[in-house]
């Protein structure tokens, strides 16, 4: 007779949250909701959920995210655990974030109506709960550290951009201005984008050239990493 030397041992609740970061009018936006069930009824919150039996924690974080934005296959990146004792004040829980990127965009609008959750703007978002606010600062901390050696950028823009619309997005996410000839110097020397013989018109009446990024070369950018220091 085999034993089951796991009944003894503590059971504790595992969840998956997601901070989910858009890039909308030149700003850095944050995905929140407001709960609706207790504790913390009414009060803003990262969006999450329970791991299932069968499921691992990238494909819980996809499950969550696919239900709140509609979109598949969204760039996401595991951060960090939490486990204080009492992060959680009903239950033993320990949670797992993740950060992910979407274009806005592409959000199905929907959703916004059907359930409490809202855009920020990163810098006016409400306080959250628990320790979903240190959640939020880790993952600020892991992304300016990625798109300073990944593209993952891209992630944030409109297939068609302006370079404009590139620069102010890593402004945004480095919380910190950058001067426009050294910044499209370095994104050229990188070969990544591809020149479009398009213009927005929205900005001007010169209008300002639309750039797409290579696909194979954003890939192996991906694959290699890149040094982005000015």
């Amino acid at each position: 007779m085999v034993l089951n030397t796991y009944c003894k041992e503590d059971k504790v609740l595992l969840a998956v949250d997601c901070i989910i970061f858009g890039f909308y009018q030149e700003e850095l936006k944050i995905l929140v909701v407001k709960r609706d069930f207790e504790p913390a009824m009414g009060e803003w919150s990262l969006i999450g959920g329970f791991l299932k039996q069968k499921e691992n924690l990238n494909d819980a974080a996809s499950r969550i995210l696919k239900r709140l934005t509609g979109l598949n296959n969204i760039y996401m990146e595991q951060v960090h655990s939490y486990s204080k004792v009492d992060r959680d004040p009903k239950e033993r829980t320990i949670s797992v974030s993740y950060f992910a990127l979407i274009d806005i965009a592409h959000h199905c609008k929907d959703l916004l109506k059907e359930n409490p959750i809202k855009w920020f703007n990163l810098k006016d978002m409400p306080s959250l709960i628990f320790d979903h606010n240190k959640m939020v600062k880790d993952a600020i901390t892991l992304l300016r550290n990625r798109i300073t050696n990944k593209p993952v950028g891209f992630e944030l823009l409109p297939e068609k951009f302006t370079m404009r619309q590139l620069q102010k997005m890593y402004e945004a996410i480095l919380d910190t201005e950058l001067d426009k000839r050294n910044f499209i110097n370095k994104f050229n020397s990188f070969d990544l984008l591809r020149k479009l013989n398009e213009k927005d018109m929205s900005s001007s009446k010169k209008g300002a050239f639309l750039f797409k990024f290579d696909e194979d070369k954003y890939q192996k950018k991906l694959e290699e990493g890149f040094c982005f220091k000015i």
